[in-house]
């Protein structure tokens, strides 16, 4: 069930589901047989999702504050750093009246088809509450914050992703069932912040010798080559391996861009924060925003 509006001023869900959620509202989602592509149009960037709980009005304003912060990283390319995004406390105000700058938003009833037996049961429903912001409003709130929004164009990320947990080693690509969670997971990343990502096919990796073994090792122009071949401008490359210790994974990134490696790297988390850092990273350097923190 979909319920949408508008305005002038203006328990635990499944890991799949939210993401697949989040995917088919947040953006249209191509795969083909040998990448996996994601456009995201102008208007899209001024468009966020947060998952609530019934549709009643405190819940929708929390929702509503969840993605002013999501669509001001993804219109502006900025994550962290000097005057960062994420967590601003320069937010807390516009957060608290996000509702003006709302232009319209909607609800996807994630349980829709399955029966409602009480009213405790409505009020509990999860919903998937998507939110467009009024593209004036949120350019004229980050230039007030003195950040630039992003509008010029995005290069397409062609991302290249190893994951290492113990003895099995495997790569994220667009058609093995193996990596299907976490392909799903890297292209909800993507979407979050506005980015346009392929993924190669095992058979283009195979067919240009790139194997797990050497992704650390092997030159970024080799995977510019398959980059190209797909549609990707940039190629991003990634490398997740599992630590036991921290029970999380221990993550680097690096990326070519004007003539200069970019590298950065996270520990201890998620495989999905994992993907989020680095698809973050790589829009702040491409937007001009810096390196990644």
């Amino acid at each position: 069930m979909v319920t949408r509006h508008t305005t002038r001023r203006q328990p635990h869900l499944m890991y799949i589901a939210a993401v697949r959620a989040i995917i088919r509202i947040s953006l249209t989602v191509t795969l083909t047989c040998c990448s996996g592509t994601m456009a995201t149009a102008a208007d899209e960037l001024y468009r966020a999702q947060a998952i609530v709980t019934g549709q009643g009005e405190a819940n929708r304003i929390v929702g509503f504050a969840s993605c002013l912060e999501d669509v001001l990283i993804k219109v502006s390319g900025k994550v962290s750093g000097a005057q960062k995004l994420a967590g601003d406390r320069r937010l807390a105000a516009y957060k608290s009246n996000a509702k003006g700058l709302v232009r319209a938003f909607s609800y996807h009833d994630q349980m829709s088809g399955t029966p409602t037996r009480d009213e405790q049961g409505t009020r509990d429903r999860p919903y998937d509450l998507t939110v467009d912001f009024d593209e004036t409003k949120i350019d004229n709130l980050l230039k007030a914050l003195h950040i630039k929004p992003w509008l010029s164009h995005r290069p397409v990320l062609a991302v290249f992703v190893e994951m290492q947990q113990g003895p099995k080693s495997y790569m994220v690509t667009a058609d093995a069932d193996q990596a299907a969670i976490q392909r799903e997971s890297l292209l909800a990343a993507a979407a979050r912040r506005g980015m346009t990502v392929v993924l190669p096919s095992a058979a283009a990796l195979a067919e240009s010798s790139i194997n797990g073994a050497e992704f650390g090792t092997t030159a970024s122009s080799k995977f510019g080559s398959v980059a190209a071949r797909q549609g990707g401008e940039v190629a991003l490359i990634g490398r997740l391996v599992w630590d036991d210790r921290e029970l999380g994974w221990a993550t680097q990134w690096r990326m070519d861009w004007q003539n200069r490696t970019h590298r950065w790297q996270v520990r201890g988390v998620t495989f999905d924060e994992a993907f989020r850092r680095g698809i973050g990273g790589a829009a702040q350097i491409l937007s001009g925003n810096g390196d990644p923190a």
